[in-house]
C-alpha cells in the first residue's frame, strides 16, 4: 500500500518563514519596549531643563467653549482611534489578501511580506510614541506614522517649548522620522 506524501511547496515555506520573522519582531519590540508599554513603573524620556531644538513646532487650537470643549476633544480622540484602527485594518486585510493571492511570485510575495511587517512596526511605534507622551503628563494623545512623516494630536491647555522638544525627541527615538517631518498638533 501506498504511503500519502506530503509535499510542500515554496509558496508554504515561504509564508512559513515570513509568519515566523513577525511573530520574532513582535516579540523582540515587546522585550525590548519601554516598562510603561508593559504596565511597569514610568520611564523618564527628557528632563524639563533639557534644551534641545529641533526646529518651529506649529500649534493647531480648537477654537471651542469651555462647555463643549471637554466633550468635543474626548469625542475627537476617540473618533480619531477608531478611524485610524479601520484605516490600519483594512491595509492589513489588503496585505493578507495579496499575500493570499494564488498568482504571485516569490518575490512579489516577499515584497506583499515586507510590507506587512513594515505596516505592523508603525502600529507598535505609533501606540508606543502614544504611551510616552501620556506618560509625560498630557491628558490625551493619538500619534499618526506614515514612515516619512509624523503627525501627533495632543490633549493640552498649554503646549511649551521644552514640551513641544520632549515629544519630539519621543517621536525620533521611537521611529526614523527627522524633526522636519514631525507636526505637533494641540487640542483643549
Amino acid at each position: 500500500m501506498k504511503k500519502p506524501t506530503m509535499i510542500i511547496g515554496k509558496k508554504q515555506i515561504i509564508m512559513t518563514c515570513l509568519t515566523l520573522m513577525l511573530a520574532a519582531a513582535v516579540y523582540i519590540n515587546y522585550i525590548t519596549a519601554p516598562d510603561t508599554i508593559k504596565g511597569g513603573d514610568t520611564v523618564k524620556v527628557a528632563e524639563m531643563g533639557d534644551t534641545e531644538n529641533y526646529g518651529e513646532t506649529e500649534f493647531v487650537n480648537a477654537d471651542l467653549s469651555d462647555e463643549n470643549a471637554e466633550t468635543a476633544s474626548a469625542d475627537y480622540f476617540a473618533q480619531a482611534r477608531l478611524d485610524k484602527m479601520s484605516n490600519r485594518d483594512e491595509a492589513v486585510q489588503t496585505l493578507q489578501t495579496i499575500i493570499g493571492g494564488g498568482d504571485l511570485t516569490e518575490d512579489e510575495m516577499v515584497v506583499n511580506a515586507i510590507d506587512a511587517v513594515e505596516v505592523s512596526k508603525l502600529i507598535e511605534s505609533e501606540g508606543t510614541i502614544e504611551s510616552l507622551v501620556k506618560a509625560q503628563g498630557f491628558e490625551d494623545c493619538v500619534a499618526y506614522l506614515d514612515g516619512e512623516t509624523a503627525k501627533v494630536v495632543i490633549k493640552t491647555e498649554g503646549l511649551d517649548k521644552a514640551q513641544a522638544a520632549s515629544v519630539k525627541d519621543i517621536i525620533m527615538s521611537e521611529s526614523d522620522v527627522s524633526a522636519e517631518n514631525i507636526r505637533i498638533f494641540e487640542v483643549k
